[in-house]
């Protein structure tokens, strides 16, 4: 069996990058940390948890001259990588800690027959330390079983099938925008697959620490979408 190409975009938070990156490394799995215009120090950092670890980290200021956010061009890389080689992608951001069984869970769902429609997609639901489920996902908080899920998802954990990354290239995806979970699960969805949300495969979210700003959004939304709309700030 074909072991899934694991991609982790990071962007300083080292302490919370770490722990999500360590909890891969446990369950068996290696990841492509894709280090997006961090600090010197941290993206020195990453280096030493790839010499300890045996991970791969690709310092995107080496071969791409473009502010961060990045988040297109590794989308475009990775799936260029995935499909040369035959693999699923997977996706963990660096605030969300997986469990030593959580990927090869996503891998057995992907593979699972769900009647006519072949499966794009399979997400992890999200919680917090009490496990409660958390953002992006607390629309699924009524949901009692995994299932079929028409609704938006996120990258915090999702596997993204070879079959799905043939069919919907990202050099189609926006440039203008920064982030493509919610667009890529619609399109999962227009064009025939089935999306699939495990509530039984919860891992553990600690949401935006890479990027603290938009812990406004729960404390002061005002602020926070005044922040967005006069600075052009996450754009989705």
């Amino acid at each position: 069996m074909v072991r899934p190409l694991i991609i982790m975009p990071v962007k300083d938070s080292l302490e919370t990058a770490e722990q999500a990156i360590r909890a891969i490394v446990a369950g068996g799995h290696t990841v492509c940390v894709y280090d997006d215009y961090s600090t010197d120090e941290n993206a020195a950092r990453l280096d030493a948890l790839r010499d300890e670890l045996g991970i791969r980290v690709v310092h995107i200021r080496e071969v791409l001259d473009h502010p961060s956010p990045n988040y297109r061009w590794v989308l475009n890389t990775a799936q260029r990588e995935a499909i040369e080689k035959g693999q699923d992608l997977v996706i963990i951001e660096s605030d969300v800690i997986v469990k030593a069984d959580t990927i090869d869970k996503l891998i057995v769902e992907s593979r699972k027959a769900k009647g006519e429609r072949p499966i794009g997609m399979v997400a992890a639901v999200t919680v917090n330390e009490e496990g409660e489920i958390n953002f992006p996902y607390e629309y699924a908080q009524k949901i009692k079983q995994d299932g079929s899920c028409s609704k938006r998802f996120s990258f915090c954990c999702t596997l993204l099938t070879n079959a799905f990354l043939k069919a919907y290239s990202f050099e189609q995806l926006d440039p203008t925008k920064n982030w493509y979970d919610v667009h890529i699960s619609h399109m999962s969805r227009q064009l025939g697959f089935e999306n699939i949300l495990q509530i039984s495969n919860p891992v553990l979210h600690k949401p935006h620490s890479s990027r603290p700003w938009k812990q406004l959004k729960y404390k002061n939304p005002l602020l926070y979408y005044w922040r967005k709309l006069t600075q052009h700030l996450d754009k989705i």
